[in-house]
């Protein structure tokens, strides 16, 4: 339901490569913009160690998944996996459904898997209150569309707040730095994250800091959201980790350091260093 948008913009998908059309490649636009050095496009240190931390178990995955008991009802939880649902084929209708947490401190980041085959017309990724509607009549924005819900919209490059009271025109672009008329398409995966104690959501694409999307969240609380319009599409969430808002501990900060300086491609090589057990484990977060 709700046909695919695909007239021929740029792209980026996970391995930076394209078929037809060329890369989307952040770096050149960065050598273009002198704006991106601004603080809003580089990744928050506590973001970075987040990152750089194991993935939370499939128990507390589940914990954060998506909730069974706040969703349209044209959409279901798969039993086989509960980390995905699957959305029946309504003509003309568009269908949300909220995570089961909903955050009001920390940092939080987690994935969102969503074939760009079974995006359609309208895909909208964010964040929303408890009073947010999960279902709308015909094929729209849903998530965005009030002043309870925050959303990007995978297809057009749009942010939404609110945007049934706002001109189309008025709506921000994001990227931000993206040119007039100029946009790209996603790949099939993508970070949400959600800064409570800073009161941001931001987004991640293959590795990418795509900077600040929303700002003023501080002090509400807000869940995981995504509306769809595609038949049968099946959308899910993985969540990542989180980081509450104390400092962090020296410990921490030492070990993400040693890891930055021994480079990602010799992480690998930790058990053959001349170090200690204990510190060999440490700097492998066992």
């Amino acid at each position: 339901m709700g046909q695919k948008i695909s007239s021929g913009i740029k792209s980026v998908d996970g391995r930076g490569e394209t078929g037809g059309s060329p890369s989307y490649r952040p770096s050149a636009h960065r050598r273009q913009h002198p704006e991106l050095r601004d603080p809003d496009f580089s990744k928050p240190p506590r973001l970075d160690l987040l990152l750089d931390m194991p993935c939370a178990g499939l128990e507390t995955q589940l914990r954060h998944a998506w909730n069974p008991d706040d969703r349209s009802l044209n959409i279901f939880i798969k039993e086989e996996d509960k980390l995905t649902f699957h959305r029946h084929p309504v003509a003309q209708s568009t269908d949300c459904i909220r995570g089961r947490v909903g955050y009001t401190r920390g940092l939080h980041v987690w994935k969102i898997h969503w074939p760009s085959r079974q995006r359609g017309t309208h895909a909208v990724v964010g964040v929303a209150t408890s009073e947010a509607p999960l279902h709308s009549v015909g094929y729209t924005a849903l998530v965005g569309s009030d002043c309870e819900s925050w959303g990007w919209d995978l297809g057009r490059n749009r942010l939404y707040h609110d945007s049934k009271n706002r001109a189309h025109s008025s709506l921000p672009s994001y990227p931000c730095f993206l040119e007039p008329e100029e946009s790209f398409t996603l790949p099939d995966s993508l970070l949400v994250i959600l800064d409570m104690d800073e009161g941001t959501l931001s987004f991640m694409v293959d590795g990418q800091y795509l900077g600040v999307a929303f700002r003023g969240l501080k002090g509400k609380k807000l869940y995981p959201i995504v509306s769809a319009v595609w038949g049968h599409c099946e959308i899910s969430m993985k969540y990542i980790n989180g980081l509450d808002p104390e400092p962090l501990p020296l410990m921490d900060l030492c070990r993400r350091a040693a890891r930055l300086a021994l480079g990602r491609e010799r992480l690998q090589e930790i058990e053959s260093l001349p170090l200690p057990q204990s510190l060999k484990n440490y700097l492998q977060y066992q």
